[in-house]
């Protein structure tokens, strides 16, 4: 079903009106920081989200394939673990590939929650499944999920809760942020829920550096489309061409650091304001940590959450841990 034929009451939307992003706000806010950065959360407008599932198919990028595969070969196991009548809510579901294989696995699943901050894109997200699992309840929200998230009630009961979150987005948070994110969906899941979270696992610092400066350029083109972004929504003007992308694997920190770096000496005008670049300066716009087990478990435990349970693929690139309060 899509968005144009779909009728308007398909499914009970639970609209919390998050506050719009204040990417003006948040530009000049980075670009007035030193060092200068910006948020990755910008990355993913229309031609961003085209871009990145291009980065999916790449052949260096390993972590969506890789992941794909795990759930795949484990599903019937995470799914026994897992137990059967679940309340599965998704954050930021995006083109619903994993979460159809979890469907697809578990027992009996009550009810399906993406939550997004976007109306449309959480709409859309509900529309990807809706027909492929008709008995499965649809109760989509719209809220930003870096707070906490009040659930709507199945119309069946559901023996729990589970907290689906994929793709080791987690690791674009520092250990801070991603502290504050774990508190919240430990909020969001209440007494006796559960979260199902993927992190990508400490390996070869080549394979990893590789993932993100693909042969052919497109998460170079991804990384620069953010200025694109700016100068047409907040009216810079960013001379693309003078700056490139680099992602580099910084090990004492275990995080890849992407960064945009200038080609030259220049100035950047943003809503009347200068920002005057050096040669070769960075201007940071995105993390990915890696995790060790011992590592995920002391952060999991800042947010009072205990890993229970793991999967990983046959070469210990990535991983499934669940998580309970």
């Amino acid at each position: 079903m899509n968005l144009a034929t779909a009728p308007a009451h398909a499914w009970p939307l639970t609209d919390l009106r998050p506050s719009p992003d204040d990417i003006l706000g948040d530009a000049l806010a980075g670009l007035s920081s030193t060092p200068k950065r910006l948020p990755s959360k910008y990355f993913y407008d229309a031609a961003g989200s085209r871009l990145f599932e291009a980065i999916t198919r790449q052949p260096e990028y390993y972590l969506t394939r890789v992941e794909l595969a795990l759930l795949a070969r484990r599903a019937a196991d995470i799914a026994r673990t897992l137990g059967p009548r679940l309340h599965v809510v998704e954050y930021g579901s995006g083109s619903g590939r994993k979460t159809r294989l979890l469907l697809d696995a578990l027992q009996a699943p009550i009810a399906y929650t993406p939550v997004e901050i976007s109306r449309a894109t959480v709409l859309d997200s509900t529309a990807r499944l809706a027909d492929a699992f008709p008995g499965i309840a649809m109760l989509p929200v719209c809220a930003d999920f870096t707070r906490p998230v009040p659930l709507p009630t199945p119309p069946q009961p559901a023996r729990g809760r589970l907290l689906f979150f994929p793709g080791s987005t987690l690791g674009n948070f520092d250990d801070h942020e991603a502290v504050a994110l774990l508190a919240a969906m430990r909020d969001t899941l209440g007494s006796g829920g559960r979260a199902l979270v993927g992190i990508d696992l400490v390996k070869d610092p080549a394979v990893i550096e590789a993932a993100y400066n693909d042969a052919a350029g497109v998460t170079a083109a991804f990384t620069l489309n953010l200025l694109a972004r700016l100068n047409r929504e907040v009216g810079s003007d960013f001379d693309l061409a003078a700056f490139r992308h680099r992602a580099v694997y910084a090990a004492s920190r275990q995080r890849i650091e992407t960064d945009l770096v200038s080609l030259r000496e220049q100035s950047v005008y943003v809503a009347g304001r200068t920002f005057a670049f050096a040669a070769g300066e960075a201007m940071r716009v995105e993390i990915s940590a890696k995790y060790t087990d011992a590592g995920f478990a002391t952060l999991v435990a800042r947010a009072g959450l205990r890993v229970v349970a793991g999967w990983n693929d046959a070469r210990d690139w990535f991983g499934l841990r669940l998580l309970e309060a």
